[in-house]
Parts: structure tokens; C-alpha cells; sequence
């Protein structure tokens, strides 16, 4: 649900044109419900989910550590306040100029998920700890991760004695169980799988310390969804079914389970119209889109909650799309969204649970069309 203080700057200060507005109040919430939901996990915050300045600051003075996708996130992180040694460089794609890079400012944590990024940290970043993500399947996630990411486990065995061999230090074991995972229980299998590599490694005289549980936390946005507690519980007894008494340092990182509840976009109907007399189904044009920072409804797989001033009234399904001059540009049409039947244009909507995953999708001008403005209150 959208906020007071949303609702409020909004109303007073009628930004124009289509606009996203972030209430650090709630993404303070957030990260002090993390913390006590696993108080034994470092948070390392996904910068990706929104890069803000203010969110960065707020969360490094709350504590926070940083997982960087990018230089250009390290920077930003440091520059909010973050020291290198609470920034983790996670992309297991990185050019070997920017490890680098990424070194020489200190940060010594990479990911890794291959033989061939292994060489490149070793050149580039001596010395530096490593740590190999583990494919998972991503069942139960909204928005399920491709093979894109991480190896299977043996390969995972693999690439960390590689590690070691040329002078890394072989950390850890990452998985990421898809993002919108709406399953408390999706970490235990891949806790099971790190267990396996941690025994393998030990095997061979190499000790894994570290798990990175990676992100995957919902926010709410249709449906209700478990708190973090619950997650937490859940995780903590897989840690203790899998690992017993030695458990590893653990590491988990929030992106839209931090930011995607603390925000809303406020945008406008511009064209109501339906593609033939005989058609009942309306299609609703928006002044934002997939290419103004919802890209996350790529084959409707987020549905936003959409807030109308006039949602008392009947309401009908209708095709709801955005305003640029490119056919992809519809959110939803597979699945219909329901729509108050008096809404016309000029009506302003809100779409709800939008802090994570839009403003940085926005793109710069497609159809000269400005990125999406972004207020933090």
C-alpha cells in the first residue's frame, strides 16, 4: 500500500509527466526487518534494484554492505559511504579491466560461476576471495533467472580447486533461487547443493567459509506474501539441517524485498479505445510503458497493483498498454487487467510497488520520451 507521505508529495507538488516517488521510511523498515529476521547474515544490499543516492546513503549509515553488479555500483556504494570491504562484486560477467578497477579501490569479494573468470580475477585481482554460484531451478519465483548465471555443482567444485591453485582464496558458495520468490522454503535445496561443494572442497584440503543465499525476497504486489520472518525461519532451519553446528558466514541480498514496497508511480491515461465497434474489450494507454521502467511485465510476469480514484466503480477487464510507437510496448493483454469502466483520460493511476526494477530500466529517450523521474522523500 502506497504511503502517507507518497500520497502527500504527490498531491502537493504535481510532478509532471510520469514519475516514481521512494519513501526511505519504508526501505528503513525493511532493513530492520531483515536484520532481525537473520541476524546472523551480512546484507549486502543489490544495488541494481534501485542505485539512489539517498536509498545508498540511508543504507549505509543503517549498516549495510553493497552487491555490486558494475563499477559504476561500486562507486556509487563507496560513495555513499560503504567502505570496499562491505562491497561484493557479484556479476560473475565482468570485463577483466574493471575487476581490475574494482581492485585497485579495494574490493576484494568477486563472483565467479567459471574456469575462465577465475583467470581473470587472478590476473587482475591477486589474492583476491572468490566465491562460485550454483545453478538453481528457480521453481516457485515470478520472475525465474535463466541458465544465464552460476554452473552445477561439480563444476562449482571445480572452478573454487582452480581458484586455489592460482592463488585465490576460495570463499564460497552463491545460488540465487529467482527473484519474486514467493516459496519460503526454495533455499533448502540449494543450501543442500552448497553443503555438497563445502564437503567436496574440504575433500581436497580447501575450506569454504561463506554461503551468499542471494536475493530473491518479494515485495507485495497482488498478493500477500510471507514476511521476512517467515523467510528467515525457514532459512536458518535449512542452515542448521544442511550445515549442524558448523555453520558458515552467510550473506543475502535484498534488492526488491528492500526498495520494491517503498515506492509508487504516479502516471496518467492517455487514450482509452477499443479496435473495432464489435470488440468489448478496452485498451487503456498509459504515459509510461515497458520502455519507461516496466520492463519487469515482459510476458506479464509482475502485476503491479494499479490504483485508480475512481476503483469504486464497475470495473471490466482491459488490454493495458504503454505509449510508445513499438508493438512490445503492452503490459497486459494475455491476462487482461481489470480497470474502472469511467476511466477516461487525464486520469491519473498509481502503480503500486514500483521501488525496485524501474526507474534504471527506464530507457534514456525512446521516442524522445524522458527516462523516468525519480523522488526520494
Amino acid at each position: 500500500m502506497t504511503t502517507a507521505r507518497i500520497l502527500d508529495f504527490i498531491r502537493t507538488r504535481r510532478p509532471d509527466g510520469p514519475c516514481l516517488v521512494v519513501d526511505l521510511d519504508v526501505v528503513r523498515d525493511n532493513f530492520q526487518s531483515f536484520s532481525k529476521a537473520l541476524p546472523d547474515s551480512a546484507i549486502f544490499y543489490a544495488v541494481k534494484a534501485n542505485p539512489a543516492p539517498e536509498i545508498l546513503r540511508l543504507l549505509a549509515n543503517l549498516g549495510s554492505n553493497f552487491d555490486c553488479a558494475s563499477v559504476a555500483e561500486i562507486e556509487m556504494a563507496m560513495k555513499a559511504g560503504a567502505t570496499a570491504h562491505r562491497v561484493s562484486y557479484g556479476n560473475t560477467i565482468k570485463k577483466e579491466r574493471d575487476i581490475a578497477r574494482a581492485h585497485a579501490l579495494g574490493v576484494s569479494l568477486f563472483a565467479v560461476d567459471s574456469h575462465e573468470e577465475v583467470e581473470k580475477i587472478a590476473r587482475a585481482a591477486p589474492g583476491a576471495r572468490v566465491f562460485c554460484r550454483v545453478l538453481t531451478d528457480g521453481e516457485g519465483a515470478e520472475w525465474p533467472l535463466s541458465r544465464k548465471f552460476g554452473c552445477v555443482p561439480q563444476m562449482a567444485v571445480d572452478v573454487l580447486v582452480y581458484a586455489h591453485q592460482l592463488g585465490l582464496t576460495s570463499h564460497g558458495v552463491s545460488f540465487h533461487v529467482g527473484s519474486q520468490m514467493t516459496n519460503p522454503e526454495a533455499w533448502d535445496s540449494a543450501l543442500g547443493d552448497a553443503k555438497r561443494v563445502f564437503d567436496k572442497l574440504a575433500q581436497q584440503g580447501i575450506h569454504l567459509k561463506m554461503v551468499n543465499m542471494g536475493g530473491g525476497f518479494p515485495t507485495r504486489y497482488l498478493k500477500d506474501i510471507p514476511t521476512a520472518q517467515v523467510y528467515g525461519q525457514a532459512i536458518y532451519a535449512s542452515l542448521r539441517k544442511h550445515f549442524g553446528n558448523q555453520l558458515p558466514e552467510t550473506i543475502i541480498e535484498p534488492g526488491r524485498g528492500m526498495v520494491g514496497n517503498a515506492g509508487a508511480i504516479k502516471a496518467e491515461v492517455v487514450l482509452v479505445s477499443r479496435k473495432s465497434d464489435e470488440e468489448d474489450v478496452r485498451w487503456v494507454f498509459l504515459d509510461i510503458g515497458k520502455f519507461g521502467g516496466l520492463a519487469e511485465t515482459m510476458d506479464e510476469a509482475i502485476r503491479y497493483s494499479i490504483v485508480t480514484a475512481r476503483d469504486g466503480d464497475a470495473m471490466e477487464p482491459c488490454v493495458l498498454a504503454g505509449p510508445t510507437c513499438d508493438s512490445a510496448d503492452v503490459l497486459y493483454e494475455k491476462t487482461p487487467y481489470p480497470m474502472p469502466v469511467s476511466l477516461t483520460i487525464g486520469d491519473e493511476v498509481l502503480i503500486e510497488g514500483t521501488g525496485a526494477y524501474t526507474s534504471t530500466y527506464s530507457s534514456v529517450a525512446f521516442n524522445g520520451l524522458e527516462p523516468l523521474r525519480s523522488y526520494v522523500i
